[in-house]
């Protein structure tokens, strides 16, 4: 499994400390390049001095970007006439070979370089060579799926059939006349394009696949490998591109090589223990959409040790939910944000925790369950009952608990609520 023939470059195989001595060397670079080029990190890491930040330790420092700020402030742009990527793109109209749109609504530049999006790693852990025809599944329309395929597919060496959304029958009819070798799109289309052409009597050539943008789950892998298709998925997010990638050893995915990652608490910006389940934050080396601790919102976490195929990045377990919790209580809405609030008014003994709502319609009740790492002091229970109120403006009970008794599932708030 550790050929050299196995790997995309020399990249996937380093020495994890050279590794980390190279991502670290290029992030204050990084930093000073975007609030040089990008007015909004200008302004987020104002003051910061760029050559400081040289350590996980120190990036740990800097404020956590999620979604739903990038669209805030896109939208606030747009409004007043300004920037459409509200000021996060280093690169605007002629240097941005295309502009996509993902909901919300956000838009994304894409850049000139090869490969931008990097998924040509992802291809090639799947099994996908130069020379090879792949039909892309993914969409070409609006938002970046197909076109961080197609990239990463070209600079592969490989040749792409645009098969976009949709027209299943056009796009059996193409598979069954240009008999491609691999496939890339989402796993449920894949399956239905599989058993059409069961049902017609059809036999697909494609026997290798890279899926992504849906859950994969085991069971759906194996229906495929019964029907002599090995897929293969990989994490993505139209603003950061490739993240990780499944290989041939199927034990989690392997973070790409161009990206800082760090798991984080819900709520906050406090990278949690390794194997602990968080929000999944990422600095990437795009010099184009240089985005700094960019939450994305999904939940995962590092596994130990290293892939059994001889790639020694990190691995993570894949995407695991998402870490933009909320639950409306008595008519107002409590965040993961506010429970991270909390905690941080009690430094110390307090682990993690969770907000847990129950009852039935209009009898909500609340109760903080808290991890202690040590002895409780003496009144705590009370005094975190009335920061709960302070923050939340709702009444709620507190339970201490001793350490491991909350879930490892990264859920802050969680709706137990009957609605029968």
């Amino acid at each position: 499994m550790s050929s050299s023939e196995s790997f995309y470059d020399a990249q996937e195989t380093r020495g994890t400390d050279e590794r980390e001595a190279a991502l670290m060397a290029a992030l204050p670079a990084q930093i000073a390049h975007a609030q040089a080029r990008a007015p909004a990190f200008a302004g987020l890491l104002q003051g910061v001095e760029a050559a400081r930040i040289a350590s996980r330790a120190t990036l740990a420092t800097l404020p956590v970007t999620r979604k739903s700020e990038l669209l805030a402030r896109q939208q606030a742009s747009r409004a007043a006439g300004g920037d459409a990527f509200g000021g996060f793109s280093a690169i605007g109209w002629g240097a941005a070979r295309r502009v996509f749109q993902s909901p919300g609504t956000i838009y994304e530049p894409e850049g000139a370089r090869g490969d931008y999006w990097r998924v040509a790693r992802a291809l090639h852990a799947a099994g996908m060579r130069a020379g090879e025809l792949l039909h892309n599944s993914f969409s070409y329309h609006l938002t970046p799926a197909g076109s961080m395929m197609e990239t990463g597919a070209h600079a592969l060496g490989c040749t792409v059939f645009p098969g976009g959304v949709g027209n299943t029958e056009l796009q059996l009819q193409a598979m069954a006349e240009l008999r491609p070798q691999g496939y890339v799109g989402t796993p449920s289309f894949l399956k239905i394009l599989l058993d059409k052409a069961q049902e017609s009597g059809q036999r697909l050539s494609i026997a290798k696949a890279l899926v992504s943008g849906e859950a994969f789950p085991p069971s759906l892998r194996d229906w495929l490998i019964e029907r002599g298709v090995q897929a293969y998925q990989c994490y993505a997010t139209a603003d950061i591109g490739l993240i990780a990638y499944e290989t041939l050893a199927r034990e989690g995915l392997v973070l790409d090589e161009g990206v800082i990652l760090e798991i984080v608490r819900p709520g906050t910006g406090d990278p949690v223990p390794e194997g602990e389940v968080g929000e999944v934050v990422v600095t990437t080396l795009n010099p184009d959409y240089p985005l700094i601790r960019f939450g994305t919102g999904d939940l995962s976490a590092v596994l130990p040790g290293a892939c059994p195929t001889g790639r020694s990045n990190t691995r993570i377990k894949g995407w695991m939910g998402r870490a933009d919790q909320s639950a409306k209580v008595r008519g107002m809405f409590v965040h993961a944000s506010q429970v991270a609030e909390l905690l941080r008014r009690f430094p110390g003994p307090l682990g993690r925790a969770r907000l847990v709502v129950e009852g039935e319609m209009a009898q909500d009740r609340m109760t903080l369950k808290v991890e202690l790492s040590g002895a409780a002091p003496e009144g705590l229970a009370d005094q975190l009952s009335t920061a709960l109120r302070d923050i939340t403006k709702l009444r709620g009970e507190v339970q201490l608990l001793p350490p491991g008794s909350l879930p490892n599932d990264g859920r802050v708030i969680e709706d137990a609520r009957k609605y029968d």
